[in-house]
């Protein structure tokens, strides 16, 4: 049996101070974007170089083990699965589904309101795409036009569609942290969809309820034509997910819908377009990909060095010093919930947090009695919660750079994010939603 060793973290902590390291220098050094300057993929080989040297056996021996962990079943289903998302993500927008969902929206929304109306839509994007960046991207100048036509404040209408696109990658079944999340803890989209679902829809509502409030002497105006068809691939591409059909074959259809849409409607849509798109969603895809599999080989190696076994002791003990009964299924929950946060505090990336918290969170899991609906749905959440509100994220940097205002001013108004803490606490302590096989 493997001893506990905290030696063999070392290759994730080089890791860890490369990656925030570097982007922490470029933040000095006024670089937009400063945390994605160095990508994730780089900054991860040395570690991995690290993880080889402390391994014992021999030299072959440990690369096998690496390869091994590169190789895993999970890790390679999870990356077919990312290049089918991508590829649908990048075809449905291509063909005017992202234009047509914001512009059906608006059209249906009454004035009064407006902000209630903005999540939905943007929560629907996202779910349909993802992705909450690519969903920023696309709704984010949108809005910042609707805020300033309908004069309402500006960082809270930014916050607005920052919230509900956290909504939207949350729950999404073709997202990446929902991929990364049910493939590492072993249980279906569908159910982990459930699960969240409970947690998210109560926070959800008591957002939406508050920009009620906000959206008082609202207008809308200038809206642009669309044809409601170029929704169609992601109105299918949802109910086929939720009906429990297999997620690979949900994304492929996806595509091929989206595809004969684009030919069809589009004159200037050609095969040869088609096949753009498709590959401009894998190469989308391709850091988050090779990330994937170079941390499916690090995770395998501090595995194999015990490295694993005592960050899971370390993070029982903390979640018991919180308050949590030694053992409980709660002081599982909590230390799962506490991992995922805490590291993308770290990264500023909520898909990177949960592969290298994946393997962690199922040790717990079982040891804990923890679902793994539920330790896939707390990973998940707790890294979106993160991500929405994390000045130095991805998110809030594009958002705020897009509405040219302060990341720093703008944390406060992602109401959601907040609720949504708030709401996934409660569930932990109050033992909610019941697994039910």
């Amino acid at each position: 049996m493997t001893s506990k060793s905290p030696l063999a973290l070392l290759p994730l902590l080089l890791f860890l101070v490369l990656f925030v390291g570097s982007g922490l220098w470029y933040q000095s050094e006024g670089v937009d974007f400063a945390f994605y300057q160095i990508s994730a993929p780089v900054a991860i080989l040395p570690a991995i170089a690290l993880a080889v040297l402390l391994g014992k056996g021999q030299f072959n021996q440990r690369i096998e083990t690496f390869i091994q962990g590169v190789g895993d079943n999970t890790i390679v289903t999870m990356i077919l699965i990312y290049l089918l998302a991508g590829a649908f993500a990048s075809v449905a927008k291509s063909v005017g589904g992202v234009d047509a969902t914001v512009n059906f929206g608006l059209s249906v929304i009454p004035a009064s309101l407006l902000l209630p109306g903005l999540f939905v839509i943007t929560a629907f994007v996202a779910t349909s795409m993802g992705t909450s960046m690519g969903t920023i991207a696309a709704i984010a100048p949108i809005v910042i036009g609707v805020a300033e036509a309908a004069d309402l404040p500006l960082l809270l209408t930014v916050g607005t569609v920052i919230g509900g696109a956290m909504f939207g990658d949350n729950l999404s079944i073709i997202s990446d942290t929902t991929i990364a999340a049910t493939r590492t803890q072993g249980c279906d989209m569908r159910d982990k969809f459930r699960m969240n679902f409970k947690i998210a829809l109560p926070a959800a509502l008591v957002t939406l309820v508050w920009l009620f409030f906000q959206s008082s002497g609202a207008h809308i105006s200038d809206i642009k034509d669309y044809e409601l068809i170029r929704v169609l691939p992601y109105v299918v591409v949802l109910g086929l997910a939720i009906a429990g059909v297999n997620v690979m074959l949900v994304l492929f259809s996806g595509i091929v819908l989206a595809g004969v849409i684009g030919l069809t409607m589009q004159p200037e849509y050609s095969v040869a377009s088609w096949s753009a798109d498709i590959y401009a969603g894998y190469t989308g895809m391709q850091e988050i990909l090779i990330l994937s599999l170079l941390i499916g080989g690090l995770g395998a190696l501090m595995k194999s060095q015990g490295g694993l076994d005592w960050l899971v002791s370390t993070i029982e003990r903390i979640s018991c010093a919180l308050g949590a009964k030694a053992g409980s299924t709660r002081a599982g929950e909590l230390s799962i919930s506490a991992a995922v946060a805490l590291t993308n505090c770290c990264t500023a990336n909520n898909t990177v947090s949960i592969l290298i918290n994946g393997s962690v969170a199922k040790n717990i899991a079982e040891r804990y009695n923890v679902d793994p609906r539920r330790s896939a749905s707390l990973l998940d959440i707790f890294s979106c919660v993160v991500q929405g509100i994390l000045p130095y994220g991805a998110q809030i940097l594009l958002a705020s750079s897009l509405a040219k205002v302060s990341p720093l001013d703008l944390v406060g108004y992602v109401q959601y994010s907040w609720v949504l803490a708030v709401a996934a606490l409660v569930s932990i302590y109050i033992a909610w939603p019941k697994s039910v096989k």
